[in-house]
């Protein structure tokens, strides 16, 4: 009978000599291949022990560390979202994850599952597919933000939101072309996805990521460069906005072909926007005392000096008056308004903040010369020092806050043409604010020649009247007349066979913004067409009939008739526009 001989066994029987190898063996098997064919050797046992002997992971990252990736991005790459439309099934336990974990109200969701439907009668084809914060190379938010409450990771990519630097102003809501900020009406603040940056900075999937069951959702590094190269392509998803706009990161694939029909189930719903009433009200005004300051100023030319002397005060105050208003409502639409004082932060790249700087300088300037012009409202007969050491300098002030004043409308046209929608192109806004500026302007005008027979004289009043009312008023039906037309120009969009973004804002127009639309048209030609012709024929007639009421009352009805046509028109500009955004579900 043999008799086995054994031994104690000793650590070094679990393990392989890992002793250093020559870069190149006899053999000719170079060192990576040979370390890389030892790895594959090791038993279960040395597998268990090298996995465990360090290991930090969090407990469930078996499940999910397939879904992250190896290694963080290098220079030139960033993390991204990577969905797999064959394995979306729609259950939206990413939306529910999300919802959970970072506390969202009950309608809040910074993850929504949209729906893409085709095909024939015979072969529908059906989509889903699950979206969120797409953390661009170049991000609409961050650049469009007037207090610099986002940044973008130099590292990861990732673009969050700082809801601390926050004042609520929703700019960024309209710039983004992907819907996804989101404003918290409680808290007066916008938030958004952030990729669950802290747990993701500890080896942990985003909620997103670990909550789909069917793994359709993943962490990728993606490079930039590429990101660049495929937005030429623009395959992004079927209807979704243009991916040039921003660059989005986010890499949708499929193994299947996508019928050529394949749009959002909710592509041919219509439904008016927000209509933000306290911008409706500070752009109206603050083009209306830009106008009428720019009116002004031009008619100090064309008048003598002893009469402008009279019509100055009068006319720089109230156009004064009336801008500050629109400023005071600015505030309105701010979820913070105390912190107002931060928009002036990103004056290097946001248009608001720009704007905001802007009308700020056109206030100071326009107090300056309202104070100017009552120093000076003396006669030069009786004009006291400081009225002589004035003079001189009204006109140069003037042109001042005249300037300044148009620079900030040219703001307000950007701050729109920026967020890359078509009703707010840069040819329409622009034509639409410069065209309320001037009829706006222009009544605002012919109404401190009526206020001048309140509060200075009666007869300098008939005389400013009788002097630049006659062309003031052909101005009033001319720009009046040229805004309409251009309005109702929309409509025509309706007769295109594609249902393009304007064709959806002149449906909007059609349809349920109607009343709107028949109470902006029916003001407009009152106030700017029917009543500046009866004006016209009681301004031929004798001066003396001036101070009768029919006049004051006439005058004064054209001022408010047009000031709320521009009102519903910038109803109908908020309102009618057809907003970007991801494929979404059905919509009763």
């Amino acid at each position: 009978m043999t008799t086995l001989q054994t031994r104690p066994l000793t650590l070094q029987d679990f393990h392989h000599d890992l002793s250093p190898v020559p870069a190149e063996r006899p053999d000719g098997i170079s060192l990576i291949a040979h370390l890389l064919q030892q790895q594959q050797e090791l038993s279960a046992v040395e597998m268990f022990s090298r996995e465990h002997r360090t290991d930090n992971r969090p407990a469930q990252a078996r499940y999910y560390e397939k879904l992250l990736p190896a290694t963080p991005p290098a220079a030139g790459q960033q993390y991204a979202f990577e969905v797999d439309l064959d394995r979306c099934s729609g259950c939206k336990a990413c939306v529910t994850a999300c919802h959970s974990l970072n506390g969202l109200d009950q309608n809040e969701t910074w993850r929504d599952v949209g729906l893409l439907v085709g095909g024939t009668e015979f072969n529908p084809v059906m989509q889903h597919v699950t979206a969120a914060c797409h953390h661009c190379v170049e991000p609409a938010c961050m650049s469009a933000c007037p207090v610099d409450a986002y940044e973008k990771n130099a590292e990861t990519g990732i673009v969050k939101h700082l809801d601390d630097q926050c004042f609520g102003c929703q700019y960024c809501t309209l710039a983004c072309p992907y819907n996804v900020p989101k404003y918290h009406q409680e808290k007066g603040i916008v938030r958004k996805c952030d990729m669950c940056s802290n747990r993701l900075s500890k080896g942990e999937a985003p909620a997103c990521v670990q909550a789909c069951p069917h793994e359709a959702i993943a962490i990728r590094v993606v490079s930039i460069q590429r990101v660049i190269e495929d937005s030429e392509a623009n395959n992004f998803l079927p209807a979704a906005p243009d991916p040039s706009l921003t660059l989005p990161t986010t890499t949708y694939k499929t193994s299947r072909q996508f019928p050529r029909n394949m749009l959002p189930a909710d592509y041919y719903s219509i439904s008016p926007a927000h209509p933000h009433w306290p911008l409706i009200l500070m752009l109206v005004l603050t083009q209306l005392s830009v106008g009428a300051f720019t009116i002004g100023f031009i008619l100090d030319t064309t008048v003598g000096a002893d009469l402008a002397a009279f019509f100055r005060p009068l006319h720089a105050t109230s156009a004064l008056i009336l801008g500050l208003l629109a400023l005071a409502a600015s505030t309105c639409h701010l979820g913070r308004p105390l912190y107002a004082f931060r928009g002036i932060l990103g004056w290097r790249h946001s248009w608001l903040s720009r704007e905001i700087v802007l009308f700020g300088l056109f206030a100071c300037l326009a107090v300056l010369y309202a104070v100017a012009c009552w120093i000076d409202s003396q006669p030069s007969s009786t004009a006291l020092p400081m009225a002589r050491f004035v003079r001189p300098y009204l006109p140069i002030l003037g042109g001042l806050v005249s300037s300044v004043g148009l620079s900030g409308v040219f703001c307000s046209v950007m701050i729109y043409v920026f967020t890359q929608r078509d009703l707010w192109n840069l040819e329409q806004t622009l034509i639409r604010f410069t065209l309320t500026t001037a009829l706006l302007g222009t009544t605002t005008t012919l109404l401190s020649c009526l206020l001048m027979q309140w509060f200075v004289d009666v007869n300098i009043a008939t005389g400013m009247l009788l002097g630049i009312g006659r062309s003031l008023v052909p101005l009033v039906i001319a720009f009046n007349l040229a805004k309409l037309l251009f309005d109702l120009a929309l409509l025509r969009h309706r007769l295109s066979s594609r249902m393009t973004s304007l064709k959806r804002s002149a449906l909007l127009v059609c349809g349920p913004l109607l009343p709107v639309a028949w109470a902006r048209l029916s003001l407009g030609v009152l106030g700017g067409l029917a009543l500046p012709l009866v004006l016209l024929h009681l301004l031929k007639k004798d001066g003396s009939v001036l101070a009768e009421p029919l006049i004051a009352s006439t005058i004064c009805l054209i001022w408010f008739g047009c000031l709320g046509a521009e009102l519903f028109e910038r109803y109908l500009f908020f309102a009618a526009v057809s907003s970007p955004r991801m494929p979404g579900g059905v919509r009763s």
